[in-house]
């Protein structure tokens, strides 16, 4: 599966451009600013309905601009489709497949993996439980429709039961009956959902391992660890004994909504005593266990998304990398780079079919 072409329109700070794309290596090179990144997240975009970078769709339209459409021609399977995604202002976001507008778009999700490593992932390691919890859900979403609408699901439910609560606190009222209405289905999704990300653990981790030990050459041990609630009591239990806390803080205190995993380099936390090269292989070793997984789960190879990591890896670490994009089991990959003369030494050395666009 590759990206074969895309047309951008009013797309952050592009106004009109098109590109076709080698089925293997795509670098864009320039300086900063020039929109590098941003092509990298429109093939993103295409792939699962949504920014790698702003939240907002709306912040993704030019300045100036009323809407913005991407369409890229994919090929999987030696059949081609059309993806077109777009975007107005204070209209709800449109996306078609050959045409045909999806009813939901999630149906979407999954069919054209993609996997972007980015210097925003030091978020994965700075930031809070929110983003790491998005990092496990976009995995195994893309291989697991299951998960994906229990997801959504839950987080609606979530939604309901937290305006209930809040309205017991601003009217001084108390209903068991209707709070317990939200807790059965919560505990139904939340039990499935947790399941789901123990077994994603298990599996995820050992591959995490192997890759960073390949780009460390074996130098330090690292792990994950599934930090939940719901490890230590079942669900029901834990709704049940905080719902007066729940009810003085208007929002739901206990659920795999406050699911986090532990990031550890030698046995101490990454964030705290991991060196800048030791963060940034450890987060290159996260997205290709990614890559990974979802190869393994949907038989589908992503396309592979290099934004601007070549910063901050010694030789050594870049080299190990190099030679892993290089094995078969990886297919189309774009890189974005501002140094062209690194760029096109990298992709030499990868010896593949390539194209490099200027900026």
């Amino acid at each position: 599966m590759f990206l074969k072409s895309i047309q951008i329109r009013n797309f952050k700070n592009f106004t009109e451009r098109d590109w076709e794309f080698s089925p293997k290596i795509n670098a864009f090179v320039g300086k900063n600013g020039v929109g590098k990144t941003n092509v990298l997240d429109a093939v993103h975009y295409l792939a699962l309905s949504k920014s790698y970078l702003n939240y907002s769709d709306a912040l993704n339209i030019q300045f100036d601009a009323d809407f913005f459409t991407l369409e890229g021609l994919f090929e999987r399977n030696y059949t081609e489709d059309v993806i077109f995604c777009a975007v107005q202002r204070n209209k709800a976001k449109v996306l078609k497949k050959n045409s045909k507008t999806y009813d939901r778009i999630s149906d979407h999700i999954g069919q054209y993996p993609i996997v972007m490593i980015s210097p925003y992932d030091l978020d994965l390691i700075k930031e809070g439980s929110d983003v790491r919890r998005k990092f496990i859900d976009n995995i195994i979403s893309q291989s697991n429709k299951e998960y994906l609408n229990n997801l959504i699901r839950y987080n609606r439910v979530l939604t309901q039961r937290n305006t209930l609560l809040k309205y017991f606190f601003q009217n001084n009222t108390f209903d068991k009956v209707s709070l317990e209405i939200y807790d059965e289905e919560l505990i139904s999704l939340g039990n499935y959902i947790h399941l789901e990300r123990q077994k994603w653990v298990q599996d995820f981790v050992p591959i995490f391992q192997e890759f960073y030990q390949i780009l460390s050459q074996g130098n330090e041990s690292v792990n994950i660890v599934y930090q939940s609630q719901l490890t230590e009591n079942s669900f029901e239990n834990l709704l049940r004994d905080n719902v007066l806390k729940d009810k003085a803080a208007q929002y739901t205190t206990q659920g795999i909504h406050k699911d986090d995993i532990e990031l550890t380099i030698m046995n101490y936390p990454v964030k705290k005593f991991g060196s800048q090269g030791q963060q940034k292989s450890y987060l290159i070793s996260l997205k290709l266990a990614q890559f990974e997984i979802i190869q393994r789960n949907l038989g589908i190879t992503p396309i592979l998304l290099l934004d601007d990591i070549f910063d901050k890896l010694d030789e050594s670490r870049v080299e190990q990398l190099i030679k892993l994009v290089n094995e078969e089991r990886f297919g189309q990959i774009f890189i974005s780079d501002t140094h062209p003369e690194r760029t096109e030494g990298i992709i030499r050395k990868i010896n593949s079919d390539s194209k490099i666009f200027k900026l």
